[in-house]
């Protein structure tokens, strides 16, 4: 993790915000007074960290620690997820959501639900797209809905499943796909990790990132789509001011809406560093009316070669196996940077 350099110190008003606020909290009928200021001490040591001892992973945990130790008890709890598992260039994008008054309220309904329920993903893992896809290294964003709610599925990543548990049926579409677009896919169902994707840069991310036990959509509407509308909007305006490539590959209304309307407005849908592909949910109640046959996979390798002059995405799952065509094209361009 690179560091730039150092930066004069801003205040924290200049920095945050002049104003501060108190969020009032009612939770087992007991009013709490959060704090706002307190988060706003947290902020001022990620920046700090910045400027002095990030350079190293020895220096995040430090970092995390700190802050730890400067918070109330009650913020500690709350945050304590947050703080020591969202990878670093993304806890500075979303940094001011963890001070709004929808996020305290959303931390304590997840909080309240993981203390009586079963919770998917395990908590560890809920930001665990954030640390295998860091914010400068997203490329392509493939965006789904709810967690998987059943034991050994959810490991926070949309679409992927923890290993060793077989693919759902969705992915089971999804690599049928993948076989047409590439003849060479190796298509074995008993593997459902999409990580190898995730570290090429393909943010994997569902809308709600949690979900209780055997209830689809139980944790929706609580403030996780604000959250991880924000997650988009930050990776959109990134990109408006420079060059680096963003892929949407949208399947069902429910990302075409949310990622549409943050296009619009925005200059972003303007630019040549921005492709969208758009297309039904790969679910088997919609996958034949436009998901097979989209040539997805194909296209968005296409365009980054072609057009952006990057390396393409090798969307192998199989441990061992590569996709030839995309690796020659990827050799060849490497030669090419290097010659």
């Amino acid at each position: 993790m690179s560091v730039g350099a150092k930066r004069k110190q801003s205040t924290i008003g200049e920095f945050f915000g002049k104003k501060s606020k108190k969020v009032k909290l009612v939770e087992k009928k007991e009013t709490v007074d959060v704090e706002v200021d307190a988060l706003v001490e947290i902020k001022s040591e990620v920046q700090r960290a910045d400027q002095d001892q990030l350079a190293t992973a020895e220096g995040v945990d430090t970092m995390s620690k700190k802050l730890l130790v400067s918070l109330s008890p009650f913020l500690r709890n709350l945050l304590t997820l947050e703080i020591e598992s969202m990878e670093y260039s993304w806890l500075k994008e979303l940094q001011a959501e963890f001070r709004k008054p929808y996020f305290v309220k959303l931390k304590q309904f997840v909080t309240r639900e993981q203390q009586v329920h079963t919770v998917f993903p395990p908590a560890p893992d809920i930001y665990s797209w954030s640390r295998l896809t860091p914010f400068d290294k997203v490329k392509v964003v493939i965006i789904g809905q709810d967690p998987y709610h059943n034991h050994n599925q959810a490991h926070g990543l949309a679409f992927s499943v923890r290993p060793p548990t077989p693919a759902p049926p969705s992915l089971k579409n999804i690599y049928k796909e993948l076989k047409q677009n590439y003849p060479d896919f190796q298509i074995d169902n008993t593997k459902g990790d999409l990580t190898p994707w995730a570290l090429q840069g393909v943010l994997l991310l569902n809308t709600a990132l949690t979900v209780r036990a055997h209830s689809a959509n139980s944790h929706a509407k609580q403030g996780w789509e604000t959250f991880t509308r924000k997650v988009v909007e930050a990776l959109v305006k990134d990109r408006e001011q420079d060059d680096k490539s963003l892929v949407f590959l949208l399947w069902g209304s429910n990302a075409i809406k949310m990622v549409e309307s943050l296009l619009s407005k925005s200059s972003l849908s303007q630019k040549k560093n921005l492709k969208v592909f758009k297309s039904v949910h790969p679910s088997p109640l919609s996958a034949n009316r436009g998901f097979f046959g989209n040539n997805h996979f194909r296209q968005i390798n296409d365009w980054l070669y072609n057009e952006r002059k990057e390396k393409m995405i090798d969307w192998s799952i199989v441990p061992g196996c590569h996709l030839e065509e995309v690796q020659r094209a990827n050799s060849t361009l490497e030669t090419s940077k290097n010659s």
